[in-house]
């Protein structure tokens, strides 16, 4: 089966500290993105949410799993996602970098659909969700 690629920018006039420190902490997420609730179920390393942290994000009636597999401070998060949506091997890097008067940030994510044939489907959704998340990263980390 195909796999899909996205790939948003967004750009914030925060520092790369700044907006790491948002994606870095579950508990900010309901507030800067379309995350309605947020529990963390395994603690990674280092503590709380380090690698191999396990993060629950919940929208609606669904609740992602993800768990944290890489962590550059002020330069990148990478997760996977464990359950909760339709897909298989959804990897996603979120990257920062110095941008003259901010930061830009590079959202990436890759994975195949489940179901044959649901792949432009999910991706149109999932691009329009990232975008959410890294506008509203962007924003609030600039406020």
């Amino acid at each position: 089966m195909r796999r899909r690629h996205i790939d948003v920018t967004k750009h914030s006039t925060a520092t790369p500290e700044a907006v790491f420190a948002l994606l870095a902490d579950g508990s900010t997420w309901p507030r800067w993105s379309p995350i309605e609730a947020f529990e963390l179920e395994r603690p990674g390393d280092p503590p709380p949410e380090g690698v191999g942290a396990i993060r629950a994000f919940r929208r609606g009636r669904t609740t992602g799993r993800d768990q944290i597999v890489e962590l550059v401070p002020d330069r990148r998060l990478g997760y996977v996602s464990l359950s909760g949506l339709p897909v298989r091997d959804y990897r996603a890097n979120v990257d920062l970098e110095s941008d003259g008067d901010g930061t830009r940030i590079r959202w990436q994510a890759s994975f195949a659909p489940k179901v044959p044939g649901t792949g432009w489907l999910l991706e149109r959704g999932l691009r329009r969700f990232l975008c959410e998340c890294a506008a509203g990263v962007a924003a609030r980390a600039a406020s």
